[in-house]
């Protein structure tokens, strides 16, 4: 599916609307566009999960615990163990709280067809955290059935993806429905004022950013394949260290940060180039993505935004953000430090002894516009970040410069043509087991 040329977004239409997506606290529009419509008649919202493993659940309390008036009345879950053991963990989380974890048996959908279960579950809003390889399909059906939705990042793992979800957006903007991403670094207070100072040219015009993503790898594979039914179900399973269903670590982990270069820029870039590959993550059970990526990236004005993600035991790590302007530079790091200097003039976020918890923020911000019905979508800009993302690791595969249009315009696909526990992933192992894996120089970029 490709949007028509009239369609797409433009690089100065995406400046505008992501300023107006890095929706933060306190900055709700005040302007209520129709009549709240809750599920039942009331106050509540009614939360339904759509992938219940750690980020699924994570979620689900922090939406919980950000809006009182909450209750999550349906889970969705490939498979059932997995399912179980979620809405285990998220009834002994809330085992005080009675009512807020009002999930029966009949609300309880296992397989590839439970998030359209639990989108006619009579929900207000749904959480889709599934792998992200099935983001644009589940933002489609949920806004086609008219729920608020709260997606995870990364929202896509490709070019078609990524069209899928513009495309449903305008959509639910048509609907006037609520829509936030889990990028939220947009909510977190530190981001905020840094953000602010930073656009008011505290340090002048940026010319340089550096971001990173370096740490190990987060977890290893968790089934065997003699453990699964078929190649699916393996894929499934181990679903980070497959390019479908994950994006590959830039995409759906270092994502944060080049999403914060964005944020500074109010912008895309238009054009990358990088390396990348499997140097010591290299046993098959690891699958086919790569342990580490560098790409350049080139802004419209020539601002370049140098980029690192490694995946690496006993290495130097890191994960921040850093800007290099006219008048000064700006360092945050590990999403505990923000600083600003120009000329002799330092400045350090202090967070005044408060607690800051974004993962919270981002969910209360969103429940306040579904409550008050102020108009709130970030689905845009985490579009156009996941993008950046993909852009990035269209160029570490291929070796070759990768430009934006082609990055959001690509054929290829990476989804499988249906999804059955009996179809194929596009990519299959070998006899041994083995994957085949990107070749700089020979593998396709767009």
């Amino acid at each position: 599916m490709q949007l028509p040329q009239n369609e797409r977004t433009s690089r100065r239409e995406f400046m505008q609307k992501s300023t107006a997506a890095a929706v933060g606290a306190g900055l709700l529009s005040s302007v209520a566009l129709s009549p709240r419509a809750f599920a039942k008649g009331d106050d509540t919202i009614r939360v339904g999960l759509v992938g219940a493993g750690g980020r699924g659940c994570g979620a689900v309390g922090d939406c919980l615990r950000a809006n009182p008036a909450t209750r999550l009345v349906a889970v969705g879950e490939i498979f059932d163990d997995r399912l179980q053991s979620g809405l285990r963990g998220l009834q002994e989380a809330f085992r005080s709280e009675s009512g807020r974890i009002a999930v029966d048996e009949a609300h309880q959908f296992s397989g590839f067809d439970a998030y359209k279960k639990v989108l006619d579950s009579g929900i207000d809003l749904v959480i889709l955290a599934t792998p992200p390889g099935f983001r644009p399909f589940h933002f489609e059906a949920a806004v086609n059935a008219g729920k608020n939705v709260f997606m995870e990042k990364p929202v896509a793992v490709d070019g078609p993806g990524v069209r899928r979800v513009l495309a449903a957006n305008e959509i639910a903007k048509s609907k006037n429905l609520k829509v936030g991403v889990g990028l939220q670094r947009h909510h977190q207070p530190m981001y905020l004022e840094s953000m602010e100072r930073i656009h008011n040219g505290e340090i002048g015009d940026v010319v340089a950013m550096r971001v990173y993503w370096n740490g190990t790898t987060p977890w290893d594979p968790r089934r065997t394949r003699e453990q699964c039914k078929g190649e699916m179900e393996y894929q499934l399973r181990n679903w980070y260290y497959y390019v479908w269903l994950c994006g590959d670590h830039i995409v759906e982990q270092h994502i944060h940060n080049l999403d914060v270069g964005n944020w500074i820029k109010k912008d895309h870039p238009v054009k990358c180039w990088g390396m990348g590959g499997r140097q010591v993550r290299t046993d098959k059970k690891y699958g086919e993505i790569f342990d580490h990526h560098a790409v350049e990236y080139e802004y419209a004005d020539g601002t370049r935004m140098f980029s690192q993600c490694r995946q690496m035991p006993s290495n130097w790590n890191s994960v921040s953000e850093h800007a290099i302007g006219t008048k000064g530079t700006f360092d945050i790091a590990d999403g505990s430090v923000s600083k600003i200097k120009s000329g002799s003039h330092e400045w350090r976020y202090d967070r005044h002894g408060r607690r800051e918890l974004p993962y919270q923020i981002e969910h209360a911000d969103m429940g306040a516009a579904i409550r008050d019905n102020h108009s709130y979508n970030e689905a845009e800009n985490g579009a156009y970040s996941t993008l950046t993302a993909i852009m990035g690791r269209m160029a570490t595969y291929c070796g070759k410069p990768v430009e934006w249009e082609d990055a959001l315009n690509s054929k290829i696909e990476l989804t499988p043509e249906r999804f059955a526990w009996d179809a194929e992933p596009r990519v299959m192992p070998f006899p041994d087991g083995s994957y085949p894996v990107a070749i700089p120089g020979v593998t396709k970029a767009v």
